[in-house]
């Protein structure tokens, strides 16, 4: 394809984000299914201009002074890929699969964009403006600054299974992707965030990852399950399972050692998770369907450590889901705080006397996170916040409560909250 081409296929899958309120998986999805004609590197070109749209979509508008899917197509490639102002004018002229030719306002405004420093900050930081007082609340001054990052393309990273391998022989294994370590975690490694226009590596292609060797996992969501101690030969439960990704890494903690029990409230979500332990080596995890009424049975007050990465909006995952801000809405964030309440109440059945909560959100909204561990706290006496980190490269990330909070802009990962409670030996008068 050539760039025209590519610029017009870039308008057309925005165009039907964005009037049909699509996903945009579902959306590139349906174009490439229309468009047998595109090779792989047109497909990665084009989903990484679309993806790059949809992390700056309120920016880019502004520069533009028009928030029509084209200008948010012309702007990101002269403000995120660096094309020139000729460039960007000869692609969308070249006929017959070109947008069409660039209006006068339009190169006017590429040349000359609106100052996005006049802007308010939802527009600098680039999330819907409903959201300011929660930003506000949650970042202070910077909130611009958060959301901007919030916005950024993300790297990969990966958590090497210690069941398997060690970090050393996994980064040789890794080599051609050039994987390094963090310096946060030690098993924790990163691939730099490709090209946006390139196809990036396929990690299935190195013969390791078929043997188990790593995983693909978030410094950040593997930084929350670390913050359940030291687990080996506990009792473990891990409440919201889904697709078994921390799960795994908790199950990797305890060396099989102890037990470790995988539940999600939705059967479906538990699919992958046999499968994917088995290829790790996990040994000693048990998972509890909900498609039997008594799934949990036999583990009531008797859990060592219940871990609940629950349901939220994925505000903090937003550089590898944007789309998913603009289709947020109030409506969205009040049922997860009801379901947040709900699985925090359901959780405290199983905690043994000493045992604990990690209270897990990829969520940067106070709403999800520090008021719902405050109502919480409310409602059973018997728990209180202890230290979610004693790592000494994080303990720069707790809050004066004890809660960590990790963001893009503070500690180079996705934006995650997590909140360990400890339920005391003795039943309060």
């Amino acid at each position: 394809m050539r760039d025209g081409g590519r610029l017009s296929a870039a308008i057309e899958i925005l165009t039907d984000v964005e009037t049909r309120h699509r996903p945009v998986k579902l959306a590139l999805k349906a174009w490439g299914d229309a468009s047998r004609f595109a090779g792989s590197k047109d497909r990665a070109w084009v989903s990484g201009l679309v993806l790059d749209v949809l992390r700056r979509r309120r920016s880019l508008a502004w520069r533009m002074g028009d928030d029509s899917p084209r200008a948010a197509v012309f702007s990101a490639l002269h403000v995120l890929w660096n094309w020139q102002v000729e460039r960007i004018a000869e692609a969308a002229a070249d006929a017959p699969h070109g947008p069409g030719e660039l209006s006068e306002a339009e190169r006017s405004a590429l040349v000359q964009p609106r100052d996005l420093a006049d802007a308010p900050p939802s527009i600098r930081g680039d999330y819907p403006e409903w959201l300011q007082p929660s930003f506000a609340r949650a970042f202070g001054h910077e909130a611009a600054l958060e959301g901007a990052m919030l916005s950024e393309r993300a790297p990969v990273d990966l958590r090497v299974n210690t069941l398997k391998t060690d970090a050393e022989q996994a980064l040789k294994a890794l080599a051609p992707l050039n994987a390094a370590p963090t310096g946060v975690l030690p098993n924790a490694l990163r691939i730099a965030a490709p090209d946006p226009s390139q196809r990036s590596q396929s990690l299935e292609a190195v013969p390791a990852f078929s043997k188990g060797w790593f995983e693909v996992q978030d410094l950040a969501s593997q930084i929350a399950a670390e913050s359940a101690g030291d687990i080996a030969g506990k009792q473990v439960l891990d409440l919201c399972a889904g697709g078994g990704g921390k799960t795994l890494a908790l199950a990797a903690a305890m060396a099989n050692k102890g037990q470790i029990y995988a539940y999600d409230s939705e059967a479906r979500r538990l699919a992958d998770t046999v499968r994917r332990s088995e290829r790790a080596g996990v040994r000693n995890l048990q998972v509890r369907s909900p498609i039997y009424p008594d799934a949990l049975k036999g583990l009531d007050g008797k859990i060592d450590v219940v871990f609940i990465d629950a349901p939220c909006t994925g505000t903090g995952a937003w550089r590898r889901h944007p789309d998913t801000k603009w289709r947020l809405k109030p409506a969205t964030l009040a049922q997860r705080t009801a379901d947040q309440d709900g699985v925090l109440d359901h959780s405290v059945q199983f905690v043994k006397p000493g045992g604990r909560i990690v209270y897990v959100t990829c969520s940067v909204l106070p709403e999800e996170d520090e008021d719902r561990v405050a109502a919480f706290l409310e409602r059973w006496m018997d728990f209180r916040v202890i230290p979610a980190t004693q790592n000494p490269h994080l303990v720069s990330h707790l809050t004066a409560e004890g809660y960590l909070r990790l963001s893009p802009r503070s500690s180079a990962t996705d934006g995650f909250f997590v909140a360990v409670l400890e339920r005391a030996k003795w039943t309060p008068q």
